[in-house]
């Protein structure tokens, strides 16, 4: 039997990826294109803003029919056992890949700023430490570290690091920053690059750009930095992370800048992004950024107009679950309102992307390869290391500095009996491990749960 050239891993990944994309229907190509949440709650305000509002239920079975481009935050939406959700998500990654005709699964990305967000995972110092060390030997170390705990239970995708520069220290994410010198944010934002793709994972630079200079200091609120901040604060760490790090993936931000949408620009995410500085990765929306433009922005006229916008810009992929780039999307190139070779070049940059990781190979496989130990001796380590060092001195009043040998010192407070560690903190419900999404026809099979104790109260 005649291997595809799809499957050939001795072909060039353009000539792989273009052969596939040959043989795909149009609804094949377009599930490339979204991901899924998989356990997002869909009352309360979730971890993503509107999250009640931009979160529907849907079938699974019908969903990866056709594919399915990213899975999200199988590890980070509820409390899982490192090991039990690293057997879950194979699961699931081999029911996406044997549900459709190519056998393709999906990319699993997770939230990994200061250590892999899930429970029981090293908990590192947050990046504002990161650029008070003034070590980029040792972010790069970190981002190995957090990289190699991502792979371990089969995660591609890491959705860092934060490269806004501060401009008012109002903001409510300045502790997500490495600082306000652009060089040093540059620099250091890099070296942790560099960490996280070294171990095979994807870095996703975000947010480009001027997520940090809202007005307000507002989040989500518009910017009107002028040209020249963009081009002397703004970018330069964004092309440092890119030319020097090599990451493959940007996420673009949520607001707008002289009323135009990042989502919708063009200018922005191709001209700039793919055009002058050369990136050949994807670029990924910030959660629901692309039905934004609807709800929000207010620049589109339904779903298929703010999928055509997002698209037209150079947004390839749809995240965290699909509203735009499905039926809306579909429906709307067969009617001719939406080129379908926006949806061909979307998908081939998704497509190469996975072909670099490894799944479209046929020996491609989901299970661990090892035991899962996300909180290792030499992950705490580190990150006690890189919070030393992130100390600085701002004043020594009567050179009190440094202590003399014979100096007692006094430790009050709740915490005063408990050992100092770097890690994450233990949830007070028993943990769960979560099962492969299965349909349920009053809720349109909404993913489930399956609680290890009768007491426990993690959402179902």
């Amino acid at each position: 039997m005649t291997t595809a050239p799809w499957r050939d891993p001795a072909l060039p990944a353009a000539a792989r990826v273009d052969d596939l994309l040959s043989r795909m229907t149009l609804e094949e190509k377009t599930a490339q294109l979204y991901g899924v949440w998989v356990g997002a709650a869909t009352d309360g305000d979730g971890v993503a803003p509107l999250q009640r509002e931009m979160t529907a239920d849907y079938d699974w079975d019908e969903l990866i029919a056709h594919g399915l481009g990213q899975l999200t935050r199988s590890f980070g939406t509820a409390p899982v056992d490192p090991a039990l959700g690293a057997q879950a998500l194979a699961r699931a990654q081999r029911r996406i890949a044997g549900a459709s005709r190519f056998g393709i699964p999906a990319v699993a990305h997770e939230e990994c700023l200061a250590g892999f967000t899930a429970w029981g995972a090293t908990a590192y110092p947050v990046p504002l430490a990161w650029g008070a060390s003034f070590d980029p030997a040792l972010v790069a170390e970190v981002g190995r570290h957090i990289g190699r705990d991502l792979r371990s239970v089969g995660v591609h995708q890491g959705l860092a690091p934060v490269l806004d520069v501060v401009r008012d220290p109002r903001w409510g994410r300045v502790e997500e920053t490495i600082g306000e010198d652009p060089y040093l944010v540059g620099t250091v934002g890099t070296a942790y690059v560099r960490g996280l793709e070294s171990a095979g994972v994807v870095a996703t630079l975000k947010h480009f750009a001027g997520y940090a200079s809202s007005v307000g200091a507002r989040n989500l609120a518009p910017v009107r930095a002028g040209v020249r901040e963009f081009a002397d604060v703004t970018l330069p760490p964004f092309e440092m992370a890119l030319r020097e790090g090599g990451a493959r993936s940007v996420m673009a931000s949520y607001t707008e800048t002289d009323g135009v949408p990042v989502s919708a620009d063009p200018r922005l995410l191709d001209e700039l992004l793919r055009g002058e500085w050369g990136f050949t990765g994807t670029v990924v929306a910030d959660y629901f950024g692309v039905g934004f433009l609807l709800s929000r922005h207010r620049v589109a006229e339904d779903e298929a107009g703010a999928a055509h916008l997002a698209l037209a810009a150079g947004v390839d992929v749809e995240l965290p679950t699909l509203k735009c780039y499905g039926a809306p999307l579909v429906t709307a190139v067969r009617a001719g309102r939406v080129p379908e070779s926006l949806v061909d070049r979307a998908a081939r940059r998704v497509l190469l992307q996975k072909c670099g990781l490894g799944l479209l190979d046929e020996d491609w496989r989901p299970e661990p390869g090892g035991p899962v130990d996300l909180d290792s001796a030499a992950n705490r380590a580190l990150a006690g290391r890189l919070a030393e060092e992130s100390v600085v001195l701002l004043d020594n009043p009567d050179g009190l500095l440094p202590l003399a040998p014979d100096t007692r010192i006094a430790v009050v407070g709740p915490a005063r009996r408990t050992p100092w560690r770097c890690s994450a903190a233990t949830p007070s419900p028993p943990m769960c491990s979560p099962t492969t999404p299965r349909s349920r026809s009053a809720s349109r099979s909404r993913p489930s749960w399956t609680p290890c104790a009768p007491n426990c109260r993690t959402p179902r």
